[in-house]
């Protein structure tokens, strides 16, 4: 005897989610509208009672009525067994009471409300095609992270760059002795000469390259989390982006969503709903907290809404759009910093909500991240934040695109071991997403912030549970450091940056999903005092190491290293149109003073 549930069929609102349970609980039980025949014969439920709320007649006769018998009858349903039996409890049963009698008393209304947020479809929301499509583009992010990396890895941790990687790891064990390799662990620990960094990058695309092509998913995942990481915990300044962070903690959540095994031409089984949630559950934090932590900061540009009137021409790497968009009116301004504030605090609810709204929450992230990398050069950020975006659709959404893999039909070979392998799966799904929970929520500080400091000191090394706040100050003005150098003290040539602004002329490049972290960490430089590295890599510049000058766009001294080194600052500001025209410069610079003094090699003894 089979469980039956006896429904009203001219109830459209009924109707649709009957076929939604259908599909969850297949044969398991039996579904019947009190206006087909041939029912009665089982209970004695009344046609009255069976038009107030739905009926449940479980196997051994007991009867259910609205809101607890859709609690019993998602029991049967193998994926909402747990979640049924937890909502059962008094106080959401009272509620769900209440909810039930609400909609039960405006079906009419209701059907239509339903048929707005989900649309026409009633199948249960299938993920098979998102994560094909999300482990492709987070494959793609990781390809471009380890090519940029690849490409100045030497100049900055090369045996000649500017800050070697072997020093740093000498001077992390002679600080933390033993424990420097649980705080930093990191698989340059073992060989950290120039053609093992060169090898670890190389390594890396040939993961990111894998997981494009679907080889082994959850093995190059891993793979690709273990080599950026080796970098990130020993890198310092130039890997301390909090992009680079966020790449960590999804290849550490997409390994967890990955399925097993190589590259087929069909889908692999659907990914559980724990899955799912835990990577929207990484996007919540990110967008949200972005917004919070720039209410948090009481910037007055944040709390007045005037951000973007110094967004553009303040922020490290500007496109040629963000100079054009810097002279948009003052009201356009104000408005889109209000918008993008609001898109950061209200999308990312949306993104747990029914499927029409989820979609509107996935195009307002898309969209804030496609004007942010139009204005700005932000490296792979905003291509991973719209992989991540990519959770809160479903395959329903993804519909129309086609030439796309077909879902595979289930394989019950080794069905106990998946079985094993998807428990140990959720318990690592729910300890990563309550940690990162304790990590969001420790931000507000008091007694709760120091109960978890120390769960924070366990998973800190890692650097793949974080709390995110990107944007949370806003710069108003621009200083900016030019390095000159000179052969005897009177003529000085400055050295030009690939991609900061330099000369006057110099237009606003496009570099994105690049990041030259030179270029960005002298912008960081410019906002204080002379950090640690920049020393370096003046004695550099006077050794004439051709791994950091390829760093610049070109060396003033081909022939032998400058004799004398300084550093200027300067207070950039862009050009108005008109100048732009007349003059063909983009930024007009004024002398601030010197930001680092002469300086020269000592003589060799």
């Amino acid at each position: 005897m089979r469980p039956l549930l006896i429904y009203d069929g001219d109830c459209a609102f009924c109707r649709r989610w009957v076929e939604r349970w259908r599909a969850r609980t297949g044969q398991r039980v039996l579904y019947r509208p009190l206006q087909q025949p041939g029912w009665r014969g089982r209970t004695a439920v009344s046609r009255r009672a069976a038009r107030r709320a739905v009926q449940l007649i479980d196997e051994n006769g007991r009867r259910y009525e609205g809101a607890e018998a859709v609690f019993r009858l998602l029991e049967r349903a193998p994926r909402m067994r747990s979640i049924a039996r937890l909502a059962r409890s008094p106080v959401v049963l009272w509620v769900a009471r209440k909810v039930y009698r609400f909609v039960a008393g405006h079906r009419a209304g209701a059907a239509r409300v339903d048929r707005l947020l989900y649309g026409r479809s009633t199948a249960p929301p299938s993920r098979r095609l998102v994560r094909w499509l999300f482990l492709r583009a987070l494959g793609a992010v990781c390809l471009v992270a380890f090519t940029s990396l690849g490409a100045q890895v030497l100049g900055l941790y090369g045996s000649r760059g500017i800050e070697p990687i072997g020093r740093r790891l000498a001077l992390l064990r002679a600080r933390l002795g033993r424990d420097a390799y649980r705080l930093a662990p990191s698989l340059l620990w073992l060989r950290s000469t120039d053609r093992d960094l060169v090898r670890l990058c190389r390594a890396g695309q040939v993961c990111a390259g894998a997981l494009m092509l679907g080889v082994a998913p959850r093995l190059t995942t891993v793979s690709a989390w273990a080599l950026y990481l080796s970098f990130v915990t020993v890198g310092g300044d130039f890997l301390s982006f909090q992009w680079d962070s966020l790449l960590l903690e999804t290849c550490l959540c997409a390994a967890l969503v990955a399925a097993e095994g190589t590259s087929q031409p069909s889908l692999p089984p659907q990914p559980s709903w724990g899955s799912a949630a835990l990577m929207r559950w990484l996007l919540f934090r990110l967008t949200f907290g972005s917004g919070l932590a720039k209410l948090q900061s009481r910037d007055p540009a944040w709390r007045r809404c005037t951000a973007c009137v110094y967004h553009y021409e303040t922020q490290p790497l500007p496109t040629r759009l963000g100079w054009y968009a810097f002279h948009l009116p003052r009201p356009v301004q104000i408005a889109s910093t209000a918008a993008a504030l609001g898109v950061e605090l209200g999308a990312p609810f949306l993104i747990f909500a029914p499927r029409r709204l989820r979609q509107v929450g996935f195009g307002a992230t898309v969209g804030l991240q496609a004007l942010i990398a139009a204005t700005g050069n932000y490296a792979f950020f905003n291509l991973l934040t719209i992989a991540l975006s990519l959770w809160a659709l479903d395959d329903d959404s993804l519909r129309r695109l086609g030439g796309l893999p077909r879902p595979d039909r289930p394989n019950r070979k080794w069905a106990w071991i998946r079985r094993l392998s998807g428990i140990g799966r959720g318990t690592l799904e729910a300890a990563i997403a309550l940690t990162s929970a304790l990590t969001f929520f420790r931000r507000g500080g008091g007694r709760f912030a120091r109960a978890t400091a120390r769960l924070g000191q366990v998973v800190e090394p890692f650097r793949s549970i974080n709390s995110y706040g990107l944007f949370a100050v806003m710069t108003t003005v621009r200083p900016e450091i030019a390095i000159e150098g000179s052969a005897g003290g009177r003529t000085w040539r400055e050295y030009l940056f690939r991609y900061k602004p330099s000369r006057p002329e110099d237009p606003p490049r496009w570099v994105a999903p690049h990041q030259p972290r030179l270029d960005w960490q002298l912008w960081f430089a410019a906002l204080r005092e002379p950090p640690a590295w920049f020393e370096a890599l003046l004695v550099r510049l006077l050794e004439g190491s051709p791994e950091v000058l390829r760093l610049f766009r070109c060396n003033p001294f081909p022939d032998q290293p400058p004799r004398y080194v300084r550093a200027l600052l300067y207070e950039y500001r862009m050009t108005d149109l008109r100048t732009r025209r007349r003059t063909g410069a983009w930024w007009h610079r004024e002398l601030v003073g010197t930001y680092f003094p002469t300086c020269a090699l000592a003589p060799s003894a």
